[in-house]
């Protein structure tokens, strides 16, 4: 092997991780978009992350102790995070596995929120993104709500 050919190789190789780095950064860069945009009471940021078909969901468990997911309009989400307090709504996640295949991208987020400084409530954000025109999107969320079992 001549050094010409391994250094073809090497330079190969080196730019196929940036290329995949850049893309988990800029899936992360999206979903950090939300949390930023909750945080600073942003609803017209918050819409933004999202795409215009997107859906929103959490799971929640009826008085009957029926478990079933319950729905949310992003407008409706953004407008509730609008009339917050700049620096009130501080949701804090950890993305432990973020996968990506071309135009779509799945991230799974435990997370701690604090409302006011106070943890309010942990789970897990589900997230499901697609790019669109070089842009990541959020197209889905769905989240589990815990009181009282976070760490």
């Amino acid at each position: 092997m001549t050094l010409r050919y391994f250094l073809f190789v090497a330079l190969f190789a080196m730019t196929g991780v940036v290329r995949a780095q850049s893309a988990q950064d800029s899936v992360k860069a999206a979903v950090n978009l939300l949390f930023t945009a909750m945080k600073n009471a942003d609803s017209a940021q918050l819409v933004a992350a999202f795409d215009d078909s997107a859906v929103l969901q959490t799971i929640v468990v009826d008085s009957a102790g029926k478990t079933m997911a319950r729905s949310y309009p992003v407008t409706e989400f953004a407008a509730a995070i609008g009339r917050l307090p700049k620096g009130a709504a501080d949701e804090q996640v950890r993305m432990e596995t973020l996968k990506v295949n071309g135009p779509l991208a799945q991230v799974w987020a435990p997370y701690h929120f604090y409302y006011n400084g106070t943890l309010l409530h942990c789970g897990v954000d589900a997230f499901q993104l697609i790019r669109v025109k070089g842009v990541w999107k959020i197209l889905y969320i769905v989240d589990t709500r815990e009181k009282g079992l976070c760490d």
